[in-house]
């Protein structure tokens, strides 16, 4: 197939690393057996470490086209799953990072990695949760695994502006959970209240005294940022609690001690959407189409066209974006 398409792809020079919107062939796509036409994909915080020069490696691979996640049609397929006009949605398995990725009018990836689209979500909402919302969900399967429930009392979610919280306290509060959100500044206030938490606290506010215990509060953490404020929170988690750790922008270094484990029996789960299972992707994402109020999903979208990438993944380092970055790649 001779058809050219428009994609952000990043080629690696002698002086660093050229990344532009660019006309590409299918020839210049990896190998794969579905061939998808992008309607959406997302820029993440992985994507703007990637897009603001490649911080942190992530994209390990060049030339490449950037973006860990998208949802489209299939055009042409080989797999035994998935048939042209399936609707699909890709996230993880390396895309953006060692295959390219969503970014991109055309992709082509293997089947093993796409699930299909379930019935009560459109693609561009699939994107308005996409990794983020994915991630949100593999939390609370691990909460409901570990016997979580509502009547156990309220959830903290960390970052709770950002994309993977905004998406938890939607999940949270739609499944009868109280959640408490905590986020940097009293400007997010409004939009974390609109989204369904109950009660907002700020990092400032955060006793930064070394305890070993304290006052239990939560009988649940979404954690997003990692670094001192998981250590800081780790300490007040109810009796039996879970700690779901899904995120760095604080750090990736913690400190805590055995107490929390040994005296409350709490749990500390680390969370990976890149390579989860497609059995457990298939899980999350039809209990997402059940549980997400797709109204509600409007409050954390801001929809972009792919020339707009560039000043967003900038936004989104600086911690400036609020919810879900959507990006209608043929609009350019």
């Amino acid at each position: 197939m001779d058809q050219q398409f428009k994609a952000i792809q990043a080629i690696e020079n002698c002086n660093g690393i050229d990344i532009n919107i660019k006309n590409l062939n299918i020839d210049d796509l990896y190998s794969g057996d579905v061939l998808i036409k992008i309607l959406y994909s997302t820029i993440n915080y992985k994507d703007g470490l990637a897009i603001e020069g490649n911080k942190g490696r992530i994209m390990r691979k060049f030339p490449i086209v950037p973006g860990i996640d998208f949802a489209g049609i299939v055009l042409e397929s080989s797999h035994r799953n998935f048939v042209s006009g399936d609707e699909v949605i890709a996230t993880g398995w390396g895309l953006g990072e060692t295959h390219s990725g969503g970014l991109s009018q055309m992709a082509k990836v293997k089947g093993d990695w796409l699930i299909k689209k379930p019935q009560g979500i459109t693609l561009k909402n699939s994107m308005s949760l996409g990794t983020a919302g994915l991630t949100a969900m593999l939390c609370v399967l691990e909460f409901e695994s570990n016997f979580i429930k509502p009547k156990d009392g309220p959830v903290l979610v960390t970052g709770a502006s950002g994309g993977v919280g905004s998406a938890s306290i939607l999940l949270l509060s739609n499944l009868g959970y109280e959640v408490i959100a905590l986020t940097r500044g009293v400007e997010n206030t409004q939009y974390l209240n609109s989204l369904g938490a109950s009660q907002i606290i700020y990092t400032n506010s955060l006793d930064n005294e070394d305890k070993l215990l304290s006052t239990a509060k939560w009988s649940a953490l979404i954690d997003t940022v990692g670094g001192s404020i998981l250590s800081n929170l780790i300490p007040s988690i109810k009796q039996r609690g879970c700690v779901a750790v899904c995120g760095n922008t604080a750090g990736v270094n913690f400190t805590t001690n055995v107490l929390p484990f040994i005296l409350r029996g709490i749990r500390l789960v680390g969370i990976d959407s890149n390579y989860c299972s497609v059995e457990k992707r298939k899980i999350a994402w039809n209990r997402l189409s059940n549980n997400i109020n797709n109204e509600k999903l409007e409050l954390i979208t801001k929809q972009v066209g792919l020339k707009d990438v560039f000043s967003m993944a900038k936004e989104i380092l600086l911690g400036n974006i609020q919810g879900r970055i959507v990006v209608d790649v043929n609009h350019i």
